[in-house]
C-alpha cells in the first residue's frame, strides 16, 4: 500500500483520510535564519502542509554551475518542515511562474534559437533533465514513507495557460523522469483556468489539480467548484485545489463544495531578493514585481500575523473535530437557505461519513444578518461562512442543527466558535446561545467561544536617516567587446544585472531614432540628454533634433517574463534582455491610401481604397488590404489607431499579429508588398499607416556588471566621505552610499524617499532588493517602496541612480521602521 493515495473520496496519508490545509511558504524568499520560525507559524495556524516551489534558476546560477548551499539548501528546508510536523507539496517545475524571474526558466535558454521552452522538444527536455537530475533525488529521499514529508510532487505549473503543441508528450516526458528518479508519491499538475487536459495532457499517473482565483464576493463559486469536483470524481480522483484566494470565508466554500486539498496562495509572505522578481503581465499590459512579495496572506512579509491567521486556526479546529467524518464526506443535496444578506446562489453541502451534513452559509455582506436553514432562523456574522452541522449523530442523540463552526467534539460535549449568537438544536430542544455561554442542552454540554482575534502588531515608529557615507569609487565593469549591432545581455553572460552600450552616430539631418525591443530598464543618453524607458520591448521613437555626439545606454534587467504575453516582446516567455536595436529614421512616408481590397464582395478588378476604408455590412468579418511598396532599405511599418489585434503579412511571409501596445512591424529591404487584415468595422477602422526608412546604428562597445560583480564590489572596503541628505543627482548619474541603520528586532524596513531615483540595496553580502521612486512603470506583488534588511544582517549599501523624467533626481532621506 502506498504511503499516500487518492480516490474519489479524498486523500489518504499513512492510512488516515485527511483534508489537507496547505500554505505556500518559499525558502528562496526568506533568510535561512527565518525558515524555522515561519514553518512553526504555519504549523501553529493549524495548517498541516506547505507547498514549495523549487526554482531551477535559483540553483543553476550559470550553465552547469549549481548551488544548493546557504539560502539555496532546499534539502535543509525540507528536513526542517518534516521536523516541524508539516507535510510538503514540492513543485520543481521546470516552470513555476510564481512572479519569479523567468518563471524559474534559466535566462540562457533563450540563446538557443532552436530550443522551445515548455514543449516536447529535445533541446529543452535535455536541459530539464539536467535540472531534474539535481533536484528529484533530493525529493525522492524526502518522500513521505521514506523518512520525509513530501506527499505530492507537482510537474509543471498551469500549462493550460501556455500554447504547448504536444501536452501529452511533454507531460509524459516529465512523468517518466520523475518515476525514473524514484518518485512514488502522487504526481500532480495544476490547471490555471480549468482546462484539465491542457494542464496534464491526460497522462496516466499525473493527477489533475485546479487553481481557483474567484471574486471572493461572487455568489457562483460553489457551482463552478462542484462541477470540477464531479468531473474528477468521475475519474476516481479527489478535487485538489493547489492555489486559490486567501480569505477563509472563500476557503470554507471550497471545502463544502468538495475540495480535499485547499492550498491558498500566498498565506506566508516573503521577499523577492536582488534581481529575482519578474517582469509580469498584470499591468497595461506589463508591470514589475516588487521587492516585497505579499498578497495579503495570514503572515506578512516581515512575519506578522494578520486577522486571517485566527480564521485559519478556527477552520483547522473544525477539520480536527470532524476528522474522518469530513475527510470521507461526499457532495450532498443542497439545503435551501433563505437569507436577508447576500449569499451563495447555490450553497454547498457535504454528506458526512457516518451520517449528517455540513452546510456552508456564506454572508457576503458587511453586516450581520439572519438566515433560515431547515426552517430555523439563525444569526450569521458579516463577512463569514459558518460550516453548519445538520443531523450529526452524537451517540444516542442527534445534533439536528447548529449555526456555527463545531471546533470541539468529545465526550465532554460540543464547542462552537462564533462572533454572533449560536442556534443549537439537539433532538427537539432548540436554544440560542450567546458567545461565552456554557450550557447543557438536552443532556449535552454546549459552549460557545469567540474566535481568537489576531492582528498586526503595533507599527514601529519610523526613524529618519539623513547622514550617510558616500563612497569615492565606483563599481568596476567588465569589458564585453565591440559588436556591429547591440547584443543581448545574456549573450554577454549577464543573466541578472546590467550592461552599458556605447556608439557614435552621425545624427546630421536625423530628427528621430527608433528603438526596437529594448528591455527592461534603459537609461538612454543621446548627446548628453538622458531619458529613462521601461516599455517592455515596445518600439519607441526618440526625438534627437539638435543633438550630436555619443549614444550611451545603461540597460538593467529587472527580471525575465514569468508569463507568456505576446502583446509586447519582453513579456514573452524566454525573451532576452538588452538594448535591442537602434535605428536612425531617414525618411517617413504616409501610406494610408491606395490599398487594394480583398474580401467580402470585393470583385475583380479589386477596388482601391484607403486603409480600413471599405464599406460592408459584414460586421466583424476580416477584410484584407494589400499595398505595393518599393523598399531598398529596412523599413518599419507603423499602424496608427490600432484598437483590436490585426494581422500583417510582409511579402510572402507568415502573418504576424500586431497589438495596440506595439503597432509596429519591421519590413526587410526589397519587400514588394504588405497586407493588413482587420475585422471589418462599418464605422471605419480609423487606421493610418506610415513607412519609416531606417539606417542601423552600428559599432557598439559594451561592458557588463552582473549581480555577482556588483555584490563583490559592495563587500570591498574603500574611502568614503560622510554627507548629509538630501542628495541631488543628474539623470544617469549614480553614487554608492553606506548607511548605518538602527537595530530593530524584526529587521529594518527602509523606505527611500525622493523623486526620480532608483535605489538598489545590499546587506550581509546579498542584494536585498530595488526601489524606484517618482514616475515609474506599474508595480505589483507587495509594497514597491521599501527594502527589508532581515534581523541580524549587517550593513546597508545603496546604489542610487538618477532617472530621466519630470523633475530633478533627488534622494531626500531614508525612513526606517
Amino acid at each position: 500500500m502506498n504511503a499516500v493515495s487518492m480516490d474519489a473520496q479524498g486523500i489518504v496519508i499513512d492510512g488516515k483520510p485527511q483534508v489537507v490545509l496547505c500554505a505556500s511558504l518559499f525558502y528562496f524568499r526568506l533568510p535561512r535564519e527565518q525558515w524555522q520560525e515561519r514553518l512553526e507559524q504555519v504549523r501553529a495556524s493549524g495548517y498541516t502542509c506547505v507547498d514549495v516551489y523549487l526554482p531551477w534558476n535559483f540553483h543553476e546560477l550559470a550553465p552547469g554551475r549549481w548551488s544548493f548551499d546557504g539560502r539555496r539548501d532546499v534539502a535543509a528546508f525540507l528536513d526542517l518542515a518534516h521536523a516541524t510536523g508539516l507535510h510538503v507539496i514540492a513543485r520543481p517545475g521546470p516552470y513555476i511562474c510564481s512572479e519569479w524571474d523567468g518563471g524559474a526558466l534559466p535566462a540562457w535558454l533563450g540563446l538557443d534559437p532552436d530550443l522551445r521552452v515548455r514543449q516536447n522538444e529535445p533541446r529543452f527536455l535535455a536541459q530539464v533533465s539536467a535540472w531534474y537530475d539535481e533536484v528529484l533525488p533530493l525529493l525522492a529521499a524526502r518522500q513521505f514513507g521514506a523518512g520525509g514529508s513530501v506527499i505530492m510532487v507537482q510537474l509543471e505549473n498551469e500549462l493550460d495557460f501556455f500554447d504547448c503543441e504536444d501536452r501529452t508528450g511533454y507531460l509524459t516526458a516529465l512523468r517518466d523522469q520523475a518515476v525514473a528518479h524514484g518518485i512514488t508519491v502522487p504526481l500532480v499538475a495544476c490547471a490555471g483556468q480549468g482546462d484539465l487536459f491542457g494542464a496534464t495532457g491526460n497522462v496516466p499517473g499525473v493527477v489533475p489539480a485546479c487553481n481557483f482565483y474567484p471574486n471572493d464576493d461572487s455568489p457562483y463559486i460553489e457551482e463552478e467548484v462542484r462541477r470540477y469536483a464531479q468531473l474528477l470524481a468521475d475519474r476516481g480522483l479527489p478535487l485538489l485545489i493547489t492555489e486559490t484566494n486567501r480569505r477563509h470565508r472563500t476557503l470554507r466554500r471550497l471545502l463544502a463544495s468538495g475540495a480535499s486539498l485547499i492550498a491558498p496562495y500566498l498565506q506566508a509572505s516573503g521577499w523577492n531578493f536582488g534581481y529575482t522578481p519578474s517582469s509580469g503581465n498584470w499591468g497595461t499590459p506589463g508591470n514589475f514585481m516588487s521587492h516585497g512579495y505579499d498578497f495579503g496572506g495570514f503572515v506578512s512579509s516581515t512575519g506578522i500575523g494578520r486577522p486571517e491567521y485566527g480564521e485559519a486556526q478556527v477552520l483547522a479546529r473544525v477539520l480536527e473535530a470532524l476528522g474522518s467524518r469530513l475527510a470521507l464526506a461526499t457532495s450532498g443535496a443542497s439545503v435551501e437557505v433563505v437569507a436577508d444578506f447576500p449569499t451563495s446562489s447555490s450553497p454547498s453541502a457535504l454528506d458526512l461519513h457516518g451520517g449528517g451534513q455540513l452546510v456552508a452559509v456564506p454572508n457576503l455582506g458587511s453586516e450581520d444578518g439572519r438566515a433560515r436553514v431547515r426552517d430555523v432562523s439563525v444569526a450569521v456574522a458579516a463577512d463569514s461562512c459558518p460550516l453548519m452541522p445538520i443531523d450529526l449523530p452524537l451517540g444516542d442523540k442527534t445534533l439536528t442543527l447548529a449555526s456555527a463552526d463545531l471546533v470541539g467534539l468529545s465526550d465532554d460535549g460540543l464547542i462552537f466558535s462564533s462572533k454572533v449568537p449560536v442556534t443549537v438544536v439537539i433532538g427537539n430542544t432548540s436554544v440560542e446561545l450567546a458567545v461565552g455561554t456554557n450550557l447543557v442542552v438536552d443532556g449535552v454540554r454546549v459552549s460557545v467561544e469567540a474566535p481568537v482575534e489576531v492582528g498586526a502588531s503595533e507599527k514601529v515608529e519610523a526613524q529618519d536617516v539623513t547622514v550617510v557615507r558616500r563612497r569615492e569609487t565606483e563599481a568596476p565593469d567588465k569589458p564585453a567587446g565591440t559588436h556591429e549591432l547591440p547584443p543581448t545581455l545574456e549573450s554577454l553572460g549577464v543573466y541578472r544585472g546590467r550592461g552599458t552600450y556605447r556608439a557614435t552616430a552621425d545624427l546630421a539631418g536625423v530628427d528621430e531614432l527608433l528603438l526596437v525591443g529594448a528591455s527592461d530598464i534603459v537609461d538612454l543618453s543621446v548627446g548628453g540628454r538622458v531619458q529613462t524607458l521601461a516599455g517592455f520591448g515596445a518600439t519607441e521613437r526618440i526625438d534627437v533634433r539638435g543633438l550630436t555626439g555619443e549614444i550611451e545606454a545603461t540597460v538593467e534587467i529587472w527580471g525575465h517574463a514569468n508569463f507568456d504575453d505576446a502583446r509586447l516582446p519582453a513579456l514573452q516567455l524566454g525573451a532576452l534582455r538588452g538594448l535591442g536595436a537602434l535605428w536612425s529614421i531617414v525618411d517617413n512616408q504616409d501610406i494610408s491610401a491606395l490599398w487594394i481590397v480583398d474580401g467580402h464582395w470585393a470583385g475583380d478588378p479589386a477596388p482601391l481604397r484607403s486603409l480600413t476604408g471599405w464599406s460592408s455590412t459584414r460586421v466583424g468579418t476580416p477584410v484584407t488590404y494589400t499595398r505595393r511598396i518599393d523598399t531598398t532599405m529596412t523599413t518599419a511599418l507603423h499602424l496608427d489607431g490600432v484598437r483590436e489585434p490585426v494581422h500583417v503579412t510582409v511579402g510572402d511571409g507568415e502573418p504576424v499579429t500586431v497589438h495596440a501596445e506595439n503597432p509596429w512591424v519591421l519590413v526587410p529591404a526589397g519587400t514588394k508588398q504588405i497586407s493588413v487584415t482587420v475585422p471589418h468595422n462599418p464605422s471605419g477602422g480609423g487606421l493610418r499607416a506610415e513607412l519609416l526608412s531606417l539606417q542601423p546604428v552600428t559599432d557598439w562597445t559594451c561592458a557588463v556588471q552582473d549581480d555577482e560583480l556588483l555584490t563583490a564590489f559592495v563587500l570591498q572596503d574603500g574611502p568614503a566621505t560622510e554627507i548629509e541628505l538630501p542628495l541631488t543627482l543628474e539623470p544617469g548619474e549614480e553614487v554608492w552610499l553606506d548607511v548605518r541603520l538602527p537595530s530593530l528586532q524584526n529587521g529594518s524596513v527602509v523606505r527611500p524617499e525622493g523623486t526620480q531615483v532608483r535605489v538598489t540595496g545590499w546587506a550581509s553580502g546579498e542584494c536585498v532588493g530595488r526601489v524606484w521612486t517618482g514616475e515609474r512603470p506599474a508595480f505589483s506583488g507587495g509594497d514597491p517602496d521599501v527594502l527589508w534588511i532581515p534581523p541580524g544582517w549587517s550593513g546597508l549599501t545603496l546604489l542610487v541612480r538618477g532617472v530621466g523624467g519630470p523633475g530633478t533626481p533627488e534622494l531626500r532621506k531614508l525612513s526606517v521602521e
